[in-house]
C-alpha cells in the first residue's frame, strides 16, 4: 500500500508512519490473518517549503476555502464564526497549504511527478491518501494522460477536501470518477479541516460514512483508518476471501432492489407567506396543474412530491431537493417546479464586503439571509455533479426584480428588499448629492465578454449568482477553465435545463382564469405542453420557450421567459413530450 500523508505530517509527526501502518495492517488482518501488508510513504512537504508564496493570493484562497465550508455546512463548519483571521493556527496552516496547492501550477506539477514516481517504483495494489495528499492523488490520477497509472489499483481518500467547492472550482468545477478498480471515500461530517462529501454515481465509487468526534478538528487519519465502517467496507474487501465476495453480491442485490425510479418530480408552491402584503393566490393551483401535466407525461403519482405554504421552509425545501436529485443516473428524469416569490439578495463575500447578488427562491420562513433562502450556493451542491445524460428540468415561476402589488392590478411574484438590505448596494455620490448603485466585480473575469448569454448567466451586474448556473464553480478565466476540462476529461459542472417566467429585470404576474388564479407563465406553459401533445408535435426546449413567449404576448403579459442550459440539450426534443 502506498500512503500519501496530509498537511505537515511528514515533518511534524514522527509517529504517523507507524500509526498508519499498524491501523491498516490490523484492519486487513482482522479479516484475513495471513494477508501480509507492506506500506510505503510518499513525502512532499519539501516541495511546499520551496514553493514561493504570494501572500495576497493565498490569503484570498484561504478565505474562499473557509467560506465554502461555512456556506455549505460541510466539514463541520456550519454555524461557526466567519472571522477567517481568527482561525486556529492548525487550520490556517491546513488552509494555507491547500490554497498554495490550488494556485501554484508549478507546485501541483511537481507533486504529481513525485507521486507518479513513487507509484512506478513501488507498484502498489492500493493507494491511501489523507487530506492534502488526497488532492495530490486526485490531481494526478484524474488527468487523462495518467489514466493507466491507477487503472488496476484501489484508491482510498480520507479527511479529503476534494469535494469542497473551492477545490472543485480549481479543478474545472467537477469531480470525475477515477479509472481505478475502486474508489472509497471516507467522510466524517465532524471533520473541520474543510473536508467535504463527494457526489459521484459509479459502481466503482463508494462514500463510506465514518463519523467520529474525538478532538477539536476531528481530522486525524487514524480514527478514519480504524473506524468500524472502514473495516467493513474497505479492509474486508482488501483482505479478499469468500466473505468479501459474498458481501459484494449482497450489496449488488440490495442496490438493485433500491434502484431509484426513472422519473421523479418535486413541486413547490407558496401562497400564504407570513406577511399578508406578500401573499399570492395562484401558486398552489400551479402545483396541481404541473402535477397533472407530469402525470400525463408518464411520471407516477407516487414519484411526485409536493410541498406547500408553511411546510415549504428553507430546510424543508433543501431536504426534498436532496430526495429529488440524490443518486440520479444517466437517462433518468428529474423535474423541479417552484411557484412563489423570488428575490435578489446582496450578499457578503470572503472579504466581508458585499461583492455579489444571490438570486434565490423565497421560502415560507424567508428573512433576507442566506440561511433562509434557496440560492445557487446551496443548490449547486446538489445538481453540479449529476451525470451529463441525466435529464433535469428546473421551472421557476417567480421574478427577482422585486415589485409592488397595486389594488385591482395583477399580483407580482417578487419581493422588493427592505431599505437596510437595499442600502448594501448603494453609495453616496457627493458631487451629485444623490444615491447611486455600487458596481460589483464579476465572479468570472471573462463574464462581460459573454455578450448574448451574459445576462442569462451573470445578470446585468456581471456579479449575480443566478439559480442553476453554478457560477461559483466557474470562476477560472475561460482559457484555464477549458484547459481544466480538457485535462480531467469533463465538460464542467452539470447544468439543468432552466425555464424561468421572465427576464432578470422583468416581473412575473398572476393570471385569473375566471375566478381561479394561476401564474400566467405556468398556465400558458402547461397549455403549450398539452396542445403539442394533442397534435403529436415533438417540441424542442427552444420551441417550447418561443411558443410560451408568443402566447404571453398575445394576452398582453409583459414578461419574456428565459431558457438556459447546455446548448447541445436545448435544441433537442423534450424527452417526455414524445
Amino acid at each position: 500500500m502506498l500512503c500519501v500523508h496530509g498537511v505537515g505530517h511528514g515533518d511534524v509527526d514522527p509517529q504517523f508512519q507507524s500509526n498508519w501502518g499498524s491501523a491498516i495492517t490490523d484492519g486487513v488482518q482482522r479479516w484475513n490473518p495471513t494477508r501480509q501488508v507492506q506500506c510505503k510513504f510518499v513525502r512532499y512537504d519539501d516541495l511546499f517549503a520551496k514553493a514561493p508564496l504570494n501572500v495576497g493570493t493565498v490569503a484570498e484562497a484561504i478565505a474562499k476555502l473557509s467560506y465554502s465550508g461555512i456556506v455549505h455546512g460541510i466539514g463541520g463548519w456550519l454555524g461557526l464564526s466567519r472571522d477567517f483571521g481568527g482561525l486556529p493556527e492548525t487550520l490556517r496552516w491546513t488552509a494555507g497549504m491547500i490554497a498554495q496547492w490550488a494556485v501554484n501550477k508549478t507546485l501541483r506539477a511537481a507533486a504529481r511527478r513525485r507521486l507518479l514516481s513513487a507509484v512506478t517504483e513501488f507498484n502498489p495494489d492500493l493507494i491511501v491518501a489523507h487530506s492534502l495528499g488526497s488532492l495530490i492523488g486526485y490531481d494526478t490520477f484524474a488527468r487523462k494522460d495518467n489514466a493507466g497509472v491507477i487503472s488496476n489499483r484501489r484508491f482510498v481518500t480520507l479527511g479529503s477536501q476534494i469535494g469542497n467547492p473551492f477545490v472543485r472550482d480549481a479543478l474545472g468545477g467537477r469531480i470525475v470518477m477515477l479509472p481505478a478498480s475502486s474508489w472509497s471515500h471516507l467522510y466524517n461530517p465532524h471533520d473541520k479541516a474543510f473536508a467535504a462529501p463527494i457526489r459521484l454515481t459509479s459502481p466503482q465509487f463508494e462514500q463510506v460514512s465514518t463519523p467520529f468526534d474525538v478532538d477539536f478538528l476531528d481530522h486525524d487519519a487514524r480514527p478514519y483508518l480504524t473506524h468500524p465502517n472502514t473495516s467493513n467496507s474497505v479492509w474486508r474487501v482488501v483482505a479478499g476471501g469468500p466473505a468479501s465476495r459474498a458481501l459484494t453480491r449482497s450489496a449488488l442485490a440490495v442496490g438493485e432492489a433500491l434502484r431509484k425510479p426513472k422519473k421523479r418530480g418535486l413541486l413547490i408552491g407558496i401562497n400564504n407567506y407570513p406577511d399578508p402584503a406578500n401573499r399570492l393566490e395562484g401558486c398552489v393551483n400551479d402545483v396541481f396543474q404541473m402535477s397533472a401535466v407530469l402525470q400525463e407525461w408518464g411520471f407516477a403519482a407516487e414519484d411526485i412530491r409536493v410541498v406547500l405554504n408553511d411546510r415549504a421552509t428553507a430546510a424543508g425545501i433543501l431536504e426534498r431537493l436532496e430526495w429529488l436529485l440524490e443518486g440520479a443516473e444517466d437517462g433518468q428524469d428529474r423535474v423541479l417546479f417552484y411557484s412563489g416569490h423570488g428575490a435578489q439578495i446582496p450578499e457578503y463575500g470572503t472579504r466581508e464586503e458585499v461583492d455579489h447578488l444571490d438570486e434565490g427562491l423565497v421560502p415560507y420562513d424567508f428573512d433576507w439571509t442566506p440561511a433562509k433562502a434557496i440560492s445557487d450556493n446551496q443548490f449547486h451542491e446538489l445538481y453540479s455533479q449529476l451525470p451529463y445524460q441525466a435529464n433535469f428540468l428546473a421551472v421557476f415561476d417567480c421574478c427577482h426584480a422585486g415589485g409592488m402589488t397595486r389594488d385591482g392590478g395583477p399580483r407580482v411574484r417578487g419581493l422588493t428588499p427592505p431599505d437596510d438590505i437595499r442600502h448594501r448596494l448603494l453609495r453616496w455620490n457627493a458631487r451629485e448629492q444623490m444615491w447611486e448603485q455600487r458596481s460589483l466585480e464579476p465572479d468570472n473575469p471573462d463574464a462581460r465578454k459573454w455578450k448574448n448569454k451574459g445576462l442569462d448567466f451573470v445578470g446585468k451586474s456581471g456579479a449575480t449568482r443566478r439559480l442553476g448556473r453554478g457560477m461559483a464553480l466557474r470562476s477560472l478565466p475561460n482559457v484555464e477553465f477549458d484547459q481544466a476540462r480538457k485535462d480531467f476529461g469533463h465538460q464542467g459542472p452539470y447544468m439543468p435545463v432552466i425555464l424561468e417566467a421572465c427576464q432578470e429585470d422583468e416581473l412575473s404576474y398572476e393570471y385569473r382564469h375566471g375566478v381561479t388564479s394561476y401564474g400566467a407563465f405556468t398556465y400558458i406553459l402547461t397549455q403549450v405542453f398539452r396542445e403539442s401533445r394533442r397534435r403529436g408535435a415533438h417540441l424542442t426546449w427552444e420551441q417550447l420557450k418561443r411558443a410560451t413567449q408568443e402566447k404571453l404576448r398575445k394576452v398582453q403579459y409583459d414578461q419574456t421567459p428565459v431558457l438556459a442550459g447546455p446548448q447541445r440539450v436545448l435544441n433537442k426534443t423534450i424527452p417526455w413530450n414524445r
